[in-house]
């Protein structure tokens, strides 16, 4: 995961997101964590777009298994993140909304965030 964010390093959707800080495999349930928390403060007002996709598996042996054996079962699905890239972005509701309903996704991220704002917003 060395070096920043070639492609998605930009808002594409909304005017207000967050990006990653640092390199770091985020797991499917964070994600789905950090939504439903966004989802929950902005009340289902506006909407949101999820810029990162879990599609690396990770395999893991059980608990006090010898080595050998061959390889361990799937795990779970991570998505590999690289500093600069876009994680969320959302749309339709005010600045200080936003900017609350994103600070609370990034608790749920282990990686640190930025809030990022659209060059050509204008607040109301």
């Amino acid at each position: 995961m060395k070096g920043n964010a070639n492609r998605g390093n930009q808002l594409a959707f909304g005017s207000f997101g967050i990006k990653s800080l640092e390199e770091c495999w985020i797991t499917s349930r964070q994600i789905e964590a950090a939504r439903i928390a966004v989802t929950r403060y902005m009340k289902r007002e506006g909407q949101i777009w999820i810029r990162i996709f879990p599609d690396k598996p990770v395999t893991s042996k059980p608990a006090e298994v010898r080595m050998g054996k061959g390889k361990g079962a799937l795990s779970h699905w991570v998505a590999t993140v690289s500093p600069g890239r876009m994680l969320f972005e959302a749309e339709g509701v005010s600045y200080e909304i936003a900017k609350e309903a994103l600070r609370l996704a990034a608790q749920k991220l282990p990686v640190t965030t930025k809030f990022v704002v659209r060059n050509d917003y204008v607040q109301e």
